[in-house]
This record gives structure tokens, sequence and C-alpha cells, in this order.
């Protein structure tokens, strides 16, 4: 069991978004931002991350739309259909975050990790189009594309993990044309499928471990 200060885990509201943050007395400085799908909350995942990195820190950040009982990343028109300017409005938001969180908490952009599942990983990839440079490394699991606008951005310099579930009738269909998407715009992509539906479970978390591990640390630029 991973020791952490008592402080740990509690809901934050000091930046845009609300979050907790989870720091391992015997944290190994890698850092987890972790983005829930629709629906519930920030908690979901970090069961996940720890199975996949027990040492890390993880950053667990709430979405901003209220649905139903629990929350999402932005607006949807259907199940596979977003609003655009709601997309934009949230990921611009975010981007924010990301970097306030960066600077406030002292992570390091070159040990960090994206993991978003359904709505959030769609947020991900949404963050990578439309702000590049902010993201080195994503793990999406169970996403689609949801921009129909897409910038001319360069994404070589990211490594993406995207892993569709084989039974997921409503986005197993669209991550062929993500993985499209973000290979034409330079990513380094790595695309998997899993025999299961659009949960998450251990076969993701084993995956993300083994893509990590593989997965070299680029290199920061001097100043």
């Amino acid at each position: 069991m991973t020791e952490e200060t008592s402080q740990d885990g509690a809901l934050l509201r000091d930046l845009a978004f609300r979050y907790r943050l989870y720091n391992p007395a015997d944290s190994t400085g890698e850092c987890f931002f972790l983005l829930h799908g629709s629906g519930v909350d920030e908690t979901t995942l970090v069961p996940l991350a720890r199975e996949i990195a027990p040492h890390a820190t993880l950053i667990a950040v709430r979405g901003r739309i209220v649905q139903e009982d629990g929350f999402r990343w932005f607006a949807r028109v259907t199940p596979t259909r977003f609003e655009q300017q709601s997309i934009r409005t949230e990921t611009n938001a975010f981007a924010s975050f990301v970097a306030d969180a960066a600077t406030h908490h002292g992570l390091d952009p070159s040990r960090t990790t994206f993991l978003g599942y359904s709505n959030g990983a769609n947020m991900v990839s949404s963050l990578m189009l439309l702000h590049p440079g902010l993201v080195e490394r994503a793990a999406l699991l169970r996403p689609m594309p949801v921009l129909d606008d897409v910038p001319a951005t360069d994404l070589s310099s990211v490594r993406v993990l995207i892993v569709a579930g084989a039974a997921d009738l409503t986005y197993a269909p669209f991550a062929p044309a993500l993985v499209t998407l973000l290979s034409q715009h330079g990513a380094d992509l790595d695309a998997r499928i899993v025999p299961s539906g659009h949960e998450f479970g251990s076969a993701d978390a084993a995956i993300v471990r083994q893509w990590l591990k593989a997965v070299p640390r680029p290199s920061r630029k001097a100043d």
C-alpha cells in the first residue's frame, strides 16, 4: 500500500477546475493527470492509476459540465456528437489549469502522462490538437474524435496510446478514425484492442503499464 500524507485526496478548489491531489510519500516524481468519463467524478480513475503506477503523483480532475448525478468535460448533443463551442471553451480552460497545476505543485512535464477515459479521453485528444506542446504522453481509453474543425497541429513530439474495447458498440467504431487523425498529425501512436465493452479494467492497466515502460522519456530543451 502506498503511503500518502493526511491531506492527500482532499477536494481542492484553488484552481479553475476542482481536483484531488494524491502525492505518495515515496513518489518517483512521475505524474498522471486523470480525466474521468461521463456521469461520474474525479475519483473513478484513481484505482486504475494506482494499478498502473503505484508510486506516481496523481492529479484527479473533475469536469465542469454537470450531467445527471455526475460530471463531464463538455456538452453533448448525442452520445457521439458534441457541442463544438463547449469543447473549445472547456479545453482552453483546462489548458490553463494544467499549466497552473504544474507550477503550483512543481510537476515535471517530461514525466507527466495524461490518462483519460471516454469523455475524459476526448478532452485529452482535444487538448493535444488545440494546445500543442502541452501534452507529451497520453493514454486514451475508449476515445473517439470529437472536433469538427481540426487545426494543422504538429504532434510529432507526442506519444499516444489508444485502447478500444472490442465489444464497445458505441465508441469502438470511431477509434480507427482517431488513430488515423492523430497519426496524420505526426503522433507516435500505439493502438490496442481489449476484449471488453466500454468499461475499463485490469487489462487496460497492464497495457498502459507496458506501454509506459517502452516509451522513452522525451528530452527537455535547454533554456
